[in-house]
């Protein structure tokens, strides 16, 4: 499948598909539904911000069917003091895993970082999707134990 498939960067039509998946993912990690207008947030910071600062790639099989996404966006390390590349998001469809699919968006994140000039990529997965562990450890990614916090801040 994956001679055929491609991964691309992500088009404006692209995004209510996008949105979509955003949503089988976080029901996937048991988090909080996105936004209900998250094709068009994600079009504002994508195609309509004077300055990119978040990067979207698609997973598409023949046929043209949208199958899975990786976002990405750059972050600054104070401990090192250099900037890295975050991939937030990595989500394929149940039916398209163990395909191939995901190593070729983990490798469009990484063709993204060198295109920035950046020498990493880090991101999270959470503790018990073992699946998602022995895929990245197969790919050599190393991992590391912390816990992820957020913090609401009101207006």
């Amino acid at each position: 499948m994956t001679a055929a498939a491609r991964v691309r960067h992500a088009e404006r039509s692209d995004l209510p598909r996008v949105a979509e998946l955003a949503a089988q993912h976080a029901e996937y990690e048991r988090a909080a539904p996105p936004a209900t207008d998250l094709a068009e947030r994600l079009a504002g910071v994508l195609f309509d911000a004077p300055e990119r600062r978040l990067y979207c790639l698609v997973a598409e099989v023949p046929g043209g069917e949208v199958v899975g996404y990786a976002t990405c966006s750059p972050e600054l390390s104070t401990w090192e003091c250099r900037e890295y590349l975050h991939m937030d998001c990595l989500f394929l469809l149940p039916g398209h895993r163990g395909l191939g699919l995901g190593a070729l968006l983990v490798e469009a994140v990484a063709v993204q970082a060198r295109s920035l000039g950046l020498s990493e990529v880090q991101w999270q997965t959470p503790a018990w999707n073992e699946g998602a562990i022995r895929f990245y450890a197969r790919l050599g990614a190393l991992g590391s134990d912390k816990r992820r916090f957020t913090f609401e801040v009101s207006p």
